[in-house]
């Protein structure tokens, strides 16, 4: 049979099958069981107690489980059909017999059975009844969650998971939930070799990277609305994560929820709306980990990153998990630098009702002698796209630093009350050229004038969470409520100063003239979001029928202060309801779910800037945005696809005379399809396609009425394909290709850029060396070095594709 390969899981609670095994149904049950797999014949199992070294690649489980009772000297029989088309994470380490097998087995349905004649397989227990507990002697039960962190498991082919986060509600399964959700796993992040959120989120077609790459910043737009890096969520709470680019080396998830999500997440800092993208922090496994890789990246950029796990105490209550990364040298930008470092701990205690966890880190990034740009343009003429290596801010730098200490907890009273509360603080330190790398008003032949900005600032945050979550049924309906509450008070502060004019030319870049210091920041705005929200999940019929009712109130308040002077120039102070509603129903016995919602978002009101306006420095109250989606889910074991139908409407600010009003509206519709999963044995997909309709249906004396939103395209789609090599155990080639057509970047539809398509490669090898775990790695993005226009940032400005990357890597495990 083929051999074939994967990294290691936990095993089976054994006090459930102990259990299991000494019911009645065992005799049937072995009864049942073919002899078609058969490992070799050596020692019999009994003498097999000490836990034995092995390395068994992923891939089909008959060839593993094959290959480990070769390995391990023991007979096993199996009907194939059993086993037919499922797939395991393999196994590589210390395990005795039992442990090894069910290792293999996790996930599958399946545990092993010792026989006189060899092992057999089981189906997996279903929970021991209260009745079956009285007749069985009492068992202290060690066995952990399937994964660290009790998050939901991975999906078959192991790219994404079966559920994530969905705000207040906790995890769910996707099947579940009324709403459009993708994880991406740990596994995922580090096959793509993604060393930053936007690179991962380049597998998902709702998701459209809207800086240059190379720029300080990352930012994003979901369903054709905006979302700053500022915006992402570390375990449900906005303002912890760092600024700039994200590092992934401490992520485990990233969850992606597309929509409005007021009720479920609060409002984020600066109110995106279309959609919520939540941090899941690495925890320590059962499995002690120290992983090293050393890798390389284009033009001279080198890096290495530290991953250590331990479990402590007698049934591995204590947790630590440190992650350390550095990496430094040129990149594809021209003459450009980059220097990054992270430093991420992160501690957890789990006990049988008790949960603790503190997460730290600290990140530094540094850019030296230029930038990547953004591009806006004098005429109705766009001017062909530049090298995307050119380094148009040549001499300029810049800095970041971000420091964070997070701290959770929940206690369970009993099975059916939970409280839970969480506390965090964030430092954000910011200095040098790191906005305002913008060509302006470049005319068809590609010169522009331009300058330079240099800023100093910084933002300080404290974010705190607590509620409960309580079980109760009423007749025949099953109810989960949440009751939270939240706060976010942000301080920011910055100062800039602009330099003088200089001509310049997209294709042959003049040295800029550099601003000189600014001086020190000063405060800018206070800010306190605080919000309370509840939510109640009822399931009807067997949950074949779940409805989740909510709302939340949220309160905006939000102090400006003169840069100059120090003194307060506004005071604002609003609150807004914003409720929501979602609908699940499993209408057959085939795995489908199909569901519907209405959700609101938040966003924080427009400040009318423009001081010859007759109402200059009013605030609006919060923008409530509104959606609703219907779709469906089918989970076809392997194999999963969404289908979305959604709307979403957006206020915004328009001028009519001399005065402003919040009488402005963006409508978004359009059609989303997500699939994941192995579409054959070997082969997985990854990807979609979006079909949307983004237009202005009120503006200022309706102007723009009728016209399409910027920055919008109608199509955009992503294909993703990994296949195992069959004949090459351990070998995996991956290709993806990302389609975005073409699109306008000005309210005004004068300016428009044309479609592009992307082609990405990469290979990988799992192998054993040294009696260690090796994984090579070896990715190709923009294969075909193609220069364009890649979307838009904000009205009127372009953003530039990425240059051509070459990543390599070793990850090695000691």
């Amino acid at each position: 049979m083929t051999k074939l390969s994967i990294f290691p899981v936990r095993a089976v609670n054994r006090a459930s099958r102990h259990a299991y095994l000494k019911s009645a149904a065992f005799a049937a049950h072995l009864t049942l069981a073919g002899a078609v797999i058969t490992g070799g014949i050596g020692r019999p199992a009994c003498a097999e107690t000490a836990a034995a070294q092995y390395d068994i690649p992923a891939g089909p489980l008959g060839e593993a489980l094959n290959r480990f009772a070769q390995q391990a000297g023991v007979a096993i029989s199996v009907d194939a059909s059993k086993v037919q088309g499922l797939r395991t994470q393999g196994l590589h380490g210390g395990y005795s017999v039992e442990e090894g097998f069910n290792t293999l087995l996790r996930s599958n349905g399946y545990v092993i059975a010792r026989t006189a004649a060899g092992y057999v397989l089981l189906p997996a227990p279903e929970p021991v009844s209260a009745v079956d507990m009285r007749t069985l002697p009492v068992v202290k039960v060690t066995a952990n969650a399937e994964i660290p962190g009790d998050l939901p498991k991975a999906y078959p082919g192991g790219q994404v998971a079966r559920g994530g986060r969905l705000g207040i509600l906790g995890n769910r399964d996707i099947m579940d939930v009324p709403f459009n959700i993708t994880s991406y796993t740990a596994e995922h992040i580090e096959n793509q070799q993604a060393r930053t959120v936007a690179e991962v989120l380049v597998s998902d077609p709702s998701v459209r990277f809207t800086t240059s790459a190379g720029h300080m910043y990352e930012n994003y737009r979901i369903r054709g609305f905006p979302i700053n890096a500022s915006e992402l969520a570390l375990n449900g709470m906005y303002g912890l994560t760092p600024y700039g680019h994200v590092a992934t080396e401490f992520v485990e998830r990233v969850e992606v929820l597309k929509g409005p999500n007021a009720l479920l997440s609060g409002m984020s800092p600066s109110g995106a709306v279309g959609g919520a993208i939540n941090l899941v922090p690495k925890r320590a496994d059962d499995k002690p980990l120290i992983r090293v890789t050393g890798d390389y990246t284009s033009e001279s950029q080198f890096g290495t990153h530290l991953d250590v796990g331990r479990r402590l105490g007698a049934d591995h209550q204590f947790g630590i998990r440190f992650n350390g990364a550095y990496r430094d040298g040129d990149t594809m930008i021209d003459n450009q630098s980059k220097n990054r470092n992270l430093a991420a701990l992160a501690l957890d205690f789990r006990g049988e009702r008790l949960k603790l966890s503190v997460d730290a880190y600290t990140n530094e990034e540094r850019i030296k002698n230029g930038s990547s740009m953004m591009a806006s343009f004098s005429g109705t003429t766009v001017p062909g796209a530049p090298d995307s290596s050119t380094n148009q801010f040549l001499g300029i730098n810049g800095k970041f630093e971000n420091q964070a200490l997070v701290g959770r907890g929940e206690y369970a009273f009993n099975d059916d009350l939970t409280a839970y509360a969480g506390v965090g603080a964030q430092r954000f330190r910011f200095e040098g050229f790191i906005n305002s790398t913008h060509t302006r008003n470049v005319n068809a032949a590609g010169a522009y004038t331009g300058y330079t900005t240099n800023q100093r600032g910084y933002t300080d945050t404290l974010s705190a969470e607590a509620g409960l979550r309580g079980h109760f049924k009423t007749w025949a309906v099953d109810h989960q409520l949440v009751l939270s509450g939240t706060s976010l008070d942000l301080d920011n502060g910055s100062v800039f100063r602009t330099g003088a004019n200089y001509l310049s030319s997209l294709y042959k870049p003049a040295t800029p003239i550099l601003a000189a210091d600014p001086g020190a920041a000063r405060k800018t705005a206070e800010t306190t979001l605080s919000s309370i929200a509840l939510a109640d999940t009822m399931s009807f019929a067997g949950d074949k029928v779940q409805l989740i009712l909510g709302g939340r109130y949220q309160q905006v308040q939000t102090k400006n202060f003169s840069t100059t002077t120090g003194l307060q120039t506004s005071n604002y102070d609003q609150g807004v309801v914003t409720p929501a509603v979602g609908v699940v129903v499993k209408p057959w016995q085939a795995p489908v779910s199909l569901y519907v919602n209405y959700i609101e978002g938040l966003s924080q009101g427009d400040t009318v800037t423009d001081t010859t306006a007759s109402n200059y420095g009013h605030m609006f109250a919060p923008y409530q945005t509104e959606q609703v989606e219907v779709g469906g889910k089918w989970d076809m074991g392997k194999f999963a696809n969404t289908l979305s139908l959604f709307q979403v409407t957006k206020p915004s600010m328009v001028k009519n005379g001399n005065i402003y009003n919040a009488d402005g509206e963006q409508r978004n519709r359009g059609i989303e399809w997500n699939m994941f999963g192995e579409i054959v044995e070997d082969v997985r997909l990854l990807g979609g396609a979006v079909y949307t309709e983004g237009v202005m249906t009120k503006s200022a004396g309706g102007v723009l009425n009728g016209k399409t939103t910027f920055g919008t395209p109608e199509w955009q789609s992503n294909l993703g394909v990994e296949w195992d090599i069959p004949w090459l155990s351990g070998m995996t080639l991956q290709a993806r290709g990302v389609y975005t057509s073409s699109q306008y970047v000005n309210s005004a539809n004068t300016q428009k850029i044309p479609s592009w398509m992307q082609f990405d490669l990469g290979a990988r090898y799992a192998m054993r060396l040294q009696e260690k775990n090796v994984v090579l790695r070896a990715n190709v993005t923009n294969l075909f070095d193609k220069d364009y226009w890649a979307g838009s940032f904000s009205d009127g400005f372009t953003t530039l594709s990425p240059p051509r990357t070459v990543m390599l890597s070793a990850t090695v495990d000691f």
